[in-house]
């Protein structure tokens, strides 16, 4: 078993609200949920209106089709315009 997981900080330029944030970032999260079925929420900076982090994880039976999935995840998220990704780091979880 394969589980990998990916965290992406974002910002949010044009937010003024939470419920503006939120709005944005929600389609990221419900996408990504429903195109590669993938386990995705926001992890940290719920209270600050222009940032946020997106956290997603993916358990595979192979290390490329983890890979694949993640990879996939990424460039969905980098394809929406009303965001900025500043940073994505992957991690490998041990699972035996």
């Amino acid at each position: 078993m394969f589980v990998l997981s990916l965290q992406v900080e974002v910002h949010v330029p044009n937010a003024r609200s939470l419920k503006n944030k939120r709005s944005a970032v929600k389609p990221v999260i419900e996408g990504a949920r429903r195109r590669f079925g993938v386990s995705a929420a926001e992890v940290d900076h719920q209270h600050k209106w222009q940032r946020a982090s997106i956290g997603f994880a993916v358990v595979s039976s192979t290390h490329a089709k983890a890979q694949d999935i993640i990879d996939s995840v990424e460039r969905f998220v980098w394809s929406f315009p009303e965001i900025v990704v500043m940073n994505a780091d992957r991690i490998w979880l041990e699972a035996s």
